[in-house]
């Protein structure tokens, strides 16, 4: 099965010769990189997003295999989709889905299930995957969509990423693909989103989901940030760090409704 690209042409450039050249100059920075359980991403448009993105993927030691957990935004699908064969295409060429690593994945699972409809018009994950394609390595990964935003569902879909990952021999990088605040003032997005880095930044996935929900604050991938969390925290991490933060004012220049953007790694 190949996933076509959905957003190629809009979120990101649809020709290979200005998607390479973008990515790359996306991708960029002198700081050492880390050797991270996890990585918070945002998946705006490249003009929007792209910088914070580049910017965490910039400070990252490459890893065998990614596990991409999204947000749902078309609500088509399982409440939490996995697909466990496959590849997906982008502009840059096809990505294989790791299918031992996602049938284990399945396997631990009580609330997975495997089904395509809830990836085939998602833009959360696919955006990525460019971006991962234009640091020149070799990776398989594994998409994995949420809709259902209750704790203990993020709570299982953490914990079946981790055991599966405790028991590869293979280094796996976890991400979390997420925007932040949307469509408030610029100060709003400021102030709501602070309290969601707080928590990411503390490891802590209770407080990510409080607050969040607590603050309403709009972010739309906090149960996959939830669930990554959960997982890093079973594989022994304790700490994160805000690598980049930036708004969709940086661009509009309208400060008056804009949309957050941060960018974390998980160690």
């Amino acid at each position: 099965m190949i996933r076509r690209a959905a957003v190629a042409g809009s979120f990101y450039p649809g020709t290979r010769e200005l998607l390479r050249a973008q990515a790359a100059d996306l991708i960029t920075g002198d700081l050492p990189e880390v050797n991270a359980i996890g990585a918070v991403v945002p998946h705006a448009g490249y003009i929007y997003s792209g910088r914070v993105a580049g910017a965490v993927y910039a400070r990252l030691i490459f890893p065998d295999v990614c596990v991409i957990l999204g947000p749902n935004h078309t609500g088509l699908g399982a409440g939490v989709a996995i697909m466990t064969y496959g590849t997906w295409e982008t502009p840059l060429g096809q990505v294989p889905i790791d299918t031992e690593l996602a049938r284990a994945i399945l396997r631990n699972s009580q609330t997975i299930e495997e089904d395509d409809l809830g990836h085939r018009h998602e833009h959360s994950i696919e955006v990525q995957l460019p971006l991962l394609q234009a640091c020149d390595r070799p990776f398989s990964f594994v998409p994995i969509c949420l809709f259902s935003s209750e704790y203990a569902a993020c709570r299982d879909v953490g914990l079946a990423v981790a055991q599966a990952i405790a028991r590869s021999d293979r280094s796996v990088l976890i991400v979390a693909s997420t925007d932040m605040s949307h469509y408030v003032t610029q100060e709003q997005a400021k102030a709501k989103d602070h309290l969601a880095i707080e928590a990411i930044v503390a490891c802590d996935p209770q407080r990510l989901h409080r607050v969040v929900r607590r603050e309403a604050i709009t972010m739309c991938g906090f149960h996959p940030t939830t669930a990554l969390l959960i997982a890093a925290r079973e594989l022994g991490a304790t700490s994160g760090e805000l690598i980049s933060y930036a708004t969709s004012a940086d661009v509009t220049k309208d400060d008056s409704s804009v949309v957050g953007y941060a960018g974390l790694i998980v160690t």
